[in-house]
């Protein structure tokens, strides 16, 4: 007996590692500490360290340690919770579920709606609420189908259990793999600075050169662990731009909350970190999301490719515009030229050496993958028509693993001790979510909600998609925005059908809005991990923010509007056959 005991509190413990492990990614508890990375032989542009030890008390958060006051400023400390201390939000919703869960599923069943779908509604309340509360850890709620559906008649187990093995949830574990690599060779950071350094020049340039290096990055591994990749070199950058231009005699304002280089320079590695995102499938959880319900309940597919046509405009323009808004309005740049601002990217590229034989190896293989991704649909479906975007990423996975750095040794360019930080919680968590989209379809609770919003059939489409991407850019500035995407698009495949419009108009409208979120530290990851540095405060991310929210609503209404049924040959005032 005291060993099952014990087996079952080290399951609970597992559980709540993946639980902060899933939130490290979705929701927001870093601290982008800055540690210093100097050498003592350097060109004439490097400050000594005496001058830059004195100058960084002013300029960096904490003075050379650079540790913030924006965040909790203690490392690799986790939230209260981690602590052993159990929050009230949490004790409400450890309550609150159920509660919610047996009034829905005991009320008298509303007309129309079948058993079926009362139990899902019911269940599905229940899991919200545990997950935005987070009353169990997130990974674990996110295996309440699996008990609830069966349990309360919804559907059976066989039926609700293969949507935790959904194609894309191997997408996104080839792609972890890959990124894993990237980050286990450096090849990340090589990738970043050498961008940085063919865009940059003057300081506008230099922020588009982190701003660009930042989004590309975003695109294909983690914009959580891209931005943490860049916080500390982008403070490295912002000290030595302070000492070069206290040498130059410059009447510009260097010190903390007042320069504005380095305000726009963080800012952008935020914002950008989340725009890159929007540009994949596979770049922030909301996309996989979206392309997992429109599968699971309408049986099509959203191919790489097909999203890269519409999310890679939208970002592109996005970036542009965040990048001349923060160094023209937000935060106006003054000085237009500083020696030495190139050298310090220069060093910093030198820093890493020659790109080495294991690096070169990673990037043929990543280069390979990407190149499939984007050609799969017109050139290898008629000779692998089983194949999909997972089975590339998979691929991937598995030439790393073979690939031999040193076989001798056995060291190969991934293994699964690196593996072990692959975010499983994040997995279980997108199947949780495409079995609740499984949920609604099957059991008869998305037609039933679609015939409830009937009502809004005829609104003009410009009003509908306006207040589609409103509604879910501010309900992502204070919840997940995986959790967001997670209890929309299900409702929004619903409200399309009810209205006669094809699902996508919303479906895709509201996902890519989850990713435009710029307000406060907790809508992003990013957002956070650059609070958390001390450098940004929140009037100052709050009043940037606010008019990239306004940006995002126009330019995602515009490109739904006018691109989306262009590149997507779709029609966007009738409901497909599939749909209905």
């Amino acid at each position: 007996m005291s060993t099952i005991a014990v087996s079952l509190s080290t399951f609970w413990t597992y559980l709540w590692q993946l639980h902060r492990q899933t939130k490290h990614l979705l929701f927001f508890s870093f601290s982008g500490r800055y540690h210093s990375q100097t050498t003592g032989d350097q060109a004439d542009v490097t400050p000594s360290e005496e001058e830059k030890d004195a100058l960084a008390k002013k300029v960096l958060p904490g003075g050379t340690d650079g540790s913030g006051g924006g965040g909790d400023g203690g490392g690799d400390s986790g939230p209260p919770e981690d602590d052993g201390y159990y929050s009230p939000r949490q004790k409400t919703g450890l309550f609150l579920g159920p509660i919610l869960f047996f009034i829905l599923l005991l009320m008298p069943t509303p007309e129309g709606m079948s058993p079926e779908a009362q139990a899902v509604l019911a269940s599905t309340a229940w899991i919200a609420v545990w997950w935005i509360c987070e009353a169990i850890p997130i990974p674990a709620t996110s295996l309440l189908p699996v008990v609830l559906f069966p349990m309360t008649g919804a559907m059976s187990t066989s039926a609700v259990t293969p949507s935790y093995a959904n194609h894309l949830v191997f997408l996104f574990m080839g792609g972890f793999m890959i990124a894993l690599a990237m980050e286990r060779w450096n090849l990340h950071r090589r990738i970043a600075l050498t961008i940085i350094m063919i865009i940059g020049g003057g300081p506008k340039r230099i922020i588009l050169g982190f701003m660009v290096a930042t989004a590309f990055l975003s695109m294909w591994i983690s914009n959580t662990a891209t931005t943490m990749m860049m916080t500390p070199i982008a403070l490295a950058v912002i000290l030595q731009f302070a000492v070069l231009i206290q040498r130059e005699n410059l009447d510009v304002d260097v010190t903390l909350g007042r320069f504005s280089f380095g305000t726009a320079l963080m800012l952008g590695i935020a914002y950008s970190a989340s725009i890159g995102g929007v540009a994949t499938l596979i770049g922030t959880p909301p996309n996989a999301v979206f392309a997992g319900v429109v599968n699971e309940m309408y049986g099509q597919e959203i191919g790489f490719g097909q999203w890269m046509s519409y999310g890679v405009p939208l970002a592109a323009v996005a970036l542009v515009f965040c990048w001349y808004y923060l160094t023209n309005l937000a935060f106006k740049i003054t000085f237009k030229e500083l020696p030495g601002g190139q050298e310090l990217i220069s060093q910093e590229l030198k820093k890493l050496g020659p790109i080495g034989k294991e690096e070169l190896r990673v990037l043929i293989v990543f280069a390979s993958v990407a190149f499939l991704w984007l050609v799969r649909g017109f050139l290898l479906s008629d000779i692998f028509p089983g194949m999909s975007d997972a089975t590339i990423a998979i691929l991937g996975a598995l030439v790393l693993f073979a690939w031999p750095v040193n076989l001798s040794s056995g060291k190969f360019l991934l293994d699964w001790h690196a593996v072990r930080n692959l975010p499983w919680g994040i997995l279980i968590l997108f199947g949780g979510g495409f079995a609740v989209a499984g949920g609604f379809s099957q059991s008869g609770l998305a037609e039933w909600i679609a015939t409830r919003l009937t009502v809004l059939e005829g609104a003009p489409m410009l009003l509908i998609v306006c207040a589609v991407v409103t509604l879910a850019i501010f309900l992502t500035e204070i919840t997940s925005n995986t959790a967001t995407s997670t209890m929309l698009m299900p409702i929004m495949a619903s409200m399309a059908v009810a209205m006669g419009l094809h699902p996508y108009a919303l479906m895709a409208t509201a996902a890519l809005a989850c990713s435009f979120a710029f307000m406060l530290p907790v809508a992003t990851p990013p957002n956070a991990i650059v609070f958390g540095s001390g450098y940004i405060t929140i009037p100052q991310m709050a009043r940037a923010g606010v008019f990239m929210n306004i940006f995002g609503i126009v330019i995602i209404t515009i490109l739904t509007l006018y691109y989306l049924p262009v590149i997507w040959g779709i029609d966007m005032l009738s409901v497909p056959g599939w749909a209905r």
